[in-house]
């Protein structure tokens, strides 16, 4: 049976590449194995997947990490539409400071936009041998014409910017340069670069 959870939950604040403060809560079950939980976009470690996911892997006996990344929840800096390989790197700096810390992370659980960033981490740093996709987008540019009309490439070009207001109703500023960064990704391209020791599911 778990114990109670303000015994088991620390908050953690790991500096990013970037110089930015990613917060996090630790999921504690007294293992040096843990897990990473990533977020999908415009949410945050406190959605209801990330909550959920860490209570059943405390349950199980398995310590969690969920965070915020940067520009997102209660981590520093700006949200970007795009901002994925700067979101793998979010995770690296995360991975990195549980591995210093004598722990090994087994595994990155990614939602959504959180999904492709640990997929592009997998891509890119080679040291994570299990990665979960939960509902990663295989061609980013899908949706955008929905969600920013079908105009947006050519109203980013003479304004620099495109404003949204999110269902949360939070008001969003996408710039040019964030939605190319998401437009040059290629997911089956970077997916091709993972280790094959690697299990992606």
């Amino acid at each position: 049976m778990a114990q109670n959870a303000s015994f088991q939950q620390q908050k953690f604040i790991i500096p990013n590449k970037y110089g930015y403060k990613l917060v996090g809560i630790l999921h504690e079950s007294g293992t040096k194995e843990i897990v990473l939980l990533c977020h999908g976009g415009r949410a945050s470690k406190e959605n209801f997947i990330m909550t959920n996911l860490a209570a059943a892997l405390e349950n199980a006996g398995i310590s969690s990490f969920r965070f915020d990344f940067t520009g997102n929840g209660e981590s520093e800096g700006s949200f970007e539409i795009g901002g994925f390989w700067r979101e793998a790197d979010d995770i690296h700096a995360v991975a990195q400071h549980f591995q210093e810390a004598n722990r090994t992370v087994i595994a990155i659980v990614g939602h959504s936009k959180g999904a492709n960033a640990a997929l592009l981490y997998a891509s890119k740093y080679h040291d994570i041998k299990t990665i979960v996709n939960l509902s990663g987008c295989h061609d980013l540019k899908v949706g955008l014409e929905n969600r920013f009309g079908k105009d947006f490439l050519e109203r980013l070009r003479k304004e620099g910017f495109i404003e949204f207001k999110a269902e949360s109703g939070i008001n969003y500023r996408v710039t040019e340069e964030s939605l190319t960064d998401r437009l040059n990704i290629i997911m089956l391209e970077e997916c091709l670069h993972i280790d094959k020791k690697c299990s992606s599911w």
